[in-house]
């Protein structure tokens, strides 16, 4: 590993990890980004769930779970720009928070991608069987999962191969989930006001009003489900060192998705519920926009809602395993992790390892929760709601403290740096603790194990396991766990004084003296741990 520059701007160096540099542009960095959202996928695994937490005002979770997301973005932004780094909230984590809390950020990463793949995997075998009408081979959850197996396989081995190549992929993929959908739409609008559907809905503004829904349980239940929906869009930033301005490309990906998102969720959302209402929705929780399809477009063009959701799902497929060999690769090379992580191919320029270590371990991962749970795919959103809100909270309390002598500086900087990542990461903060005491209690919506709902041990147990595994690596290579948080002062928020960016185990980073761009003394340098 080598400290090389990266990037336009010229004064940001970081950990050369053997990437392709400058391989992704804006454009595609923000289709990565929604493509990792999978849309389509997303509200075919999700928005029925929505509407059992809420009933009619399932639309309303839609724009009320927008608003973490994008004060998140707003952190992701700000703290991409002090350290492009893979490791995203990882590193952040370590440089602000310290090396104890930035490891297990790592960790919930990659429990996260881990949890969710048996429902992506699941997802495109269902909807494989359905395309070509073996609706029995659809409701067998065994040849569901072989099905899925087999995606699973295929597309580590396209991230194997390249980061370009993905992003040529997401290009397709998300223009035909997107046209689909907006054909849905439309045509369920039109037919809907026209009276063409037995027992449509027309849409109402109640259905946006958050404060009708019933309880504050029903509310973060919905939330919890719908941050899964959003989840995806930091893949733009996981890419960073890919890109080819990896200071301010990523950042501004990472914005623009959650933006293009909300409209694509409000629309779809209200469109499906006017089809039949919100129970039918809930009554058609796995397979919503099959069911709403059919009514919809008909046959034989209801099969376009099938292929967009195949669509989705081999997209975010891909941008679930990107974003966690990335994260391992980060770590390996901050000697966080073995070094076996940290290898990258000289032909593809990817992280082998990693990439196919986390493949297989996902495929092993869902054939067990196959095995133990009736309802794979509710059980691993759930609880995968649960990763999201803790890691993503977390980036936002590291841009918090990591800028907290920058925040008063400006009215920008109040709002964006200050205001806005700790909103996010205090209401997410929240929907985490709220949503793992009803996830306890709740041993019927998922199963149970040892009298505590399924999806909540999933969850909470696959991340305290996090901290064994952590107190171990420690005991290996304790090196990296004695480094202290970053010394000040740090980059300000628009880049002047900008950080250089180095090994993490390696000690201190170095900072450019704010005032007079210097180089700082040994007297900058700021011993404090956690």
């Amino acid at each position: 590993m080598t400290t090389t520059d990266v990037g336009k701007g010229g004064d940001r160096l970081a950990v050369d990890k053997g990437l392709k540099v400058g391989a992704i542009g804006l454009m595609s960095a923000v289709v990565i980004g929604v493509a990792s959202t999978a849309p389509g996928y997303s509200l075919a695994a999700g928005l029925g769930f929505v509407t059992q937490e809420a009933g009619n005002q399932g639309p309303a979770i839609m724009w009320v779970a927008f608003l973490p997301m994008f004060f998140i973005a707003a952190a992701y932004y700000y703290m991409n720009r002090a350290d492009p780094d893979c490791g995203t909230t990882f590193t952040w984590a370590t440089r602000a928070l310290g090396p104890r809390t930035g490891w297990i950020g790592g960790w919930g990463i990659i429990v996260a991608d881990l949890v969710i793949m048996p429902s992506l995997a699941g997802i495109a075998g269902i909807y494989t069987f359905l395309l070509f009408d073996a609706d029995g081979l659809a409701n067998n959850k065994w040849w569901v999962l072989l099905a899925g197996l087999i995606f699973i396989f295929l597309m580590t081995l396209i991230c194997v191969i390249g980061i370009e190549l993905n992003a040529r992929m997401q290009f397709f993929l998300l223009a035909a989930e997107i046209i689909v959908l907006v054909i849905f739409a439309g045509v369920a609008f039109y037919k809907i006001f026209s009276g063409e559907i037995a027992g449509s809905v027309d849409p109402q503004l109640e259905w946006l009003n958050p404060f009708a829904i019933d309880s504050s349980s029903a509310l973060v239940g919905g939330l919890v489900i719908a941050i899964f929906l959003y989840w995806g869009w930091d893949t733009a930033v996981t890419i960073n060192e890919e890109t080819d301005d990896p200071a301010k490309t990523p950042g501004r990906a990472a914005v623009i998705s959650t933006l293009v998102l909300i409209g694509i969720y409000l629309v779809v959302s209200i469109a499906a519920q006017g089809v039949q209402g919100a129970d039918f929705l809930s009554a058609n929780a796995d397979d919503v926009l099959s069911a709403t399809g059919n009514l919809v477009l008909g046959s034989p063009f209801d099969k376009l809602l099938i292929i967009a959701v195949l669509t989705s799902a081999a997209a975010s497929t891909q941008t679930t395993i990107l974003p966690a060999a990335r994260s391992e690769l980060s770590m390996a090379a901050h000697k966080a992790a073995p070094a076996w992580f940290g290898k990258v191919s000289p032909k593809y320029l990817t992280p082998t390892n990693a990439t196919w270590f986390f493949g297989f371990f996902s495929m092993a991962w869902y054939a067990i929760l196959t095995i133990v749970s009736e309802d794979v795919l509710g059980a691993s959103i759930a609880a995968v709601g649960l990763m999201i809100a803790f890691y993503y909270g977390m980036t936002g309390y590291a841009c918090v403290i990591y800028y907290r002598k920058f925040i008063f500086k400006s009215v920008k900087n109040f709002f964006f740096v200050g205001v806005a990542p700790l909103l996010g990461a205090t209401s997410l903060t929240y929907i985490f603790v709220k949503a793992s005491s009803d996830l306890a209690k709740d041993t019927d919506s998922y199963g149970s194990v040892g009298g505590l709902g399924l999806a909540f041990v999933v969850g909470i147990g696959l991340l305290l396991v996090g901290f064994p595994l952590m107190l171990a690596w420690w005991g290996v290579a304790p090196a990296f766990f004695r480094r202290g948080r970053d010394p000040h002062p740090h980059p300000a928020p628009d880049g002047t004084g900008a950080a250089v960016p180095r090994i993490l185990d390696a000690g201190p980073i170095l900072d450019r003296d704010l005032d007079d761009g210097k180089a700082p003394t040994a007297g900058n340098e700021h011993p404090g741990g956690e």
